[in-house]
């Protein structure tokens, strides 16, 4: 027991020891803390406080597209599936599966024995009423028939006449004639079938223009207007961008989503669009010139208005200082917004650092991160230090060194790949352009005739 004990006030010995060595070397007082005390205090007394470090960028200018995005699908200009008026056999097929037709065009014939026999039937009445009237006419002028018997024999031509154009319209209506022009698609009958009226043959589509059809949120109908330019893309030819011209713009808003109706027409004389593709489209508004924008990570929202930090100097030479003002904001676009007031062209607003300026006038430091130095002190605006423009000048020399022989590249000897396209191109423009030779298909009559 006693044994115990013992070992019992070693440790408690040694716990109190090994503390009193560790709240020693703690609260050492260093000599190196003493003599770096004064330094700091002297420089706190003689210098200005330390300027905080901010990233910044310029108020530049570019044009911006007021656009949209939405997504549609293609219709044919015209498209109708034909159908015949009346019942009857196949007789004759006059077309075949994807072929172009025109408008008046015998497609179909059907068997038209008995309408024929009719026809011929009502021609040899009308015959006979026309010479039965004839004689009446002869008849009366010598008083020896009433004038009720003349009426009477015209009144008969008349009915001859109207039974005689029955017969020729039932005989027409066996010819299912082709609408407007257009191509074919896959026919569904075959010589010798029935078809009762209204039965399906096949469709007929106009692909010289196509429609496409889109809808845009409620809020931007006071934008789209008829005319408008309208960019798509469609996933059946990824890479191939197209053009469509806003027709009209559906006067009624759908109720359910809130969304207007709104429809292109895209010049496809060259056949590479179909009816039914999916398009993606950008819907273009209009376009701003010289408009100001500044990077997206200067705007600062706060209480329902938006702010950025604008760099000015400052009172003493080669200073900087903030400076907080309140901004309009126009157009978004990745990356960028655009300051409608509150800045001019070529001022410095601060990306980074917000947080560092509470307040106006704090003095700043403009750094930039990009540099391989990574927090460099970048040069201030308006002034440039000796340090600063050798490097600039060496590396302006090197490109300017490089730049002949970049220029000379092409037109170096046995460098066939640049003098390829030269010949091509050409060709290939004037391809083009004879394949979509004549008035734009989109056109409307009075627009084509301007």
């Amino acid at each position: 027991m006693a044994y115990k004990k013992k070992y019992a006030v070693m440790a408690l010995v040694g716990v109190g020891v090994a503390s009193g060595v560790a709240w020693w070397l703690q609260n050492k007082p260093g000599p190196s803390a003493d003599a770096s005390k004064p330094a700091v205090s002297a420089g706190a007394a003689s210098g200005p406080a330390k300027a905080a470090a901010v990233e910044v960028a310029k108020v530049d200018t570019m044009t911006l597209v007021d656009e949209t995005q939405a997504v549609g699908s293609l219709r044919s200009r015209q498209g109708v599936m034909m159908r015949p008026e009346v019942g009857g056999r196949v007789k004759h097929i006059f077309f075949s599966d994807g072929q172009r037709v025109r408008k008046g065009q015998v497609m179909v014939q059907f068997e038209d024995q008995l309408q024929q026999a009719q026809v011929s039937q009502a021609k040899a009445e009308l015959s006979i009423a026309e010479a039965n009237h004839k004689r009446n006419q002869e008849l009366v002028t010598q008083n020896f028939i009433s004038k009720r018997s003349l009426d009477e024999s015209g009144a008969a031509l008349e009915v001859s006449r109207a039974k005689l154009a029955l017969a020729d319209a039932t005989l027409q209506r066996l010819k299912v004639l082709a609408p407007f022009d257009g191509v074919t698609g896959l026919k569904q009958v075959n010589v010798g079938d029935y078809l009762k009226d209204g039965a399906d043959i096949v469709n007929v589509e106009d692909l010289d223009a196509v429609l496409l059809d889109f809808r845009l949120p409620e809020r931007f109908q006071a934008k789209i207007r008829a005319g408008q330019k309208a960019q798509l893309t469609v996933d059946a030819l990824p890479g191939r961008p197209f053009t469509a011209t806003v027709q009209a713009v559906d006067p009624l808003i759908e109720a359910n989503g809130r969304s207007v109706g709104v429809r292109g027409c895209i010049d496809n004389r060259q056949r590479q669009l179909r009816p039914g593709m999916f398009a993606r489209v950008t819907a273009v508004f209009g376009a701003r010139e010289n408009a100001m924008v500044v990077p997206e990570e200067a705007i600062i929202p706060q209480g329902g208005r938006t702010f950025v930090v604008k760099v000015v100097p400052g009172e003493q030479a080669g200073t900087l200082v903030s400076e907080r003002v309140a901004v309009k904001l126009g157009l978004r676009q990745p990356g960028k917004v655009e300051v409608l007031e509150g800045l001019a062209a070529g001022d410095t607003v601060v990306t980074a650092g917000h947080q560092r300026l509470q307040k106006d006038g704090t003095a700043v430091r403009v750094v930039d991160l990009s540099q391989p130095g990574g927090g460099r002190a970048a040069a201030v605006p308006g002034q440039a230090s000796a340090s600063a423009v050798a490097p600039a000048g060496a590396a302006s020399a090197a490109p300017a060194a490089s730049a002949p022989a970049a220029t000379a590249a092409p037109t170096a000897p046995g460098s066939g790949a640049a003098a390829k396209p030269g010949p091509s191109a050409p060709a290939k423009t004037m391809a083009k352009n004879a394949a979509v030779s004549g008035p734009n298909p989109c056109l409307r009559d009075g627009d084509a005739a301007l």
